[in-house]
């Protein structure tokens, strides 16, 4: 089984909308979908769209094979057979959940952010799983909504991770209210459609500014047919937190 990074070293950190395990081949495939999380060896991965969206909320990825690959599902569902909340759930290598609060987010359609607090070897950290809405006004709100939440928690490093459903750079995005906190929303890789990615939908952000390093799309042949996102990955390095200013509290207000 993969060892937890030591103390101190670079975290590899992951998003991925697995499109409930649905490739492009119209194949309901989890095993195919925990294999590309393996490739990628994260050690914390959000991943959208984990569980069923109509009638009882199911989980629908394979936590057999990725407990094979050293992950393991937090307690995010209400259900005993759920994954994630509102489709958003996390896995981890090595860690011990401190909180997990479920946020129903405003907008017109049903939507939800996980706001979790870990001890992890290399320090505390607060990880935000989200996955946003398909209107710009709702994403808008649904951001305000995570920075809210985030401000009334203590001050520690902080990793948003989700599919973000915005493409659009400066003034047009719907995301602007987040660069108060995370700092300019600088276009991430492009991981959507996954065969000929175009749009930059996906997105991992980081508090303080440098925590989050190396943004990029894992993309390979089983990526590419797996979903119809392809995942994004980074490395998280927490020292730059240690001589951050300004706290997350007060960043975010």
């Amino acid at each position: 089984m993969p060892v937890p990074p030591p103390e101190g070293a670079p975290i590899t950190v992951a998003s991925y909308n697995v499109h409930k395990c649905v490739g492009l081949d119209r194949r309901f495939d989890p095993q195919r979908i925990a294999r590309v999380i393996a490739e990628m060896q994260p050690d914390i991965i959000a991943v959208q769209e984990a569980d069923k969206r109509f009638g009882r909320r199911t989980g629908l990825l394979d936590t057999a094979m990725l407990r094979e690959a050293g992950l393991s599902l937090l307690p995010v569902s209400r259900l005993p057979d759920g994954h994630g909340w509102h489709g958003n759930a996390l896995l981890v290598r090595a860690g011990t959940p401190l909180a997990v609060h479920r946020l129903a987010l405003p907008g017109a359609e049903p939507r939800g952010a996980v706001i979790t607090e870990m001890e992890l070897p290399a320090g505390r950290l607060r990880v935000v799983a989200a996955h946003f809405g398909l209107l710009r006004r709702c994403r808008a709100r649904q951001a305000a909504a995570i920075l809210e939440a985030i401000g009334q928690g203590e001050s520690m490093p902080t990793l948003m991770m989700g599919d973000l459903n915005e493409w659009r750079p400066g003034r047009r995005s719907s995301l602007r209210a987040l660069e108060g906190l995370f700092g300019a929303m600088a276009m991430n890789p492009a991981s959507f459609p996954s065969r000929m990615p175009v749009f930059a939908l996906d997105r991992i952000l980081g508090w303080p500014r440098g925590v989050v390093q190396d943004v990029q799309v894992h993309d390979s042949p089983l990526a590419r047919i797996a979903s119809d996102h392809l995942p994004l990955k980074a490395r998280l390095d927490l020292r730059p937190a240690q001589a951050a200013a300004p706290p997350a509290v007060a960043a975010a207000a």
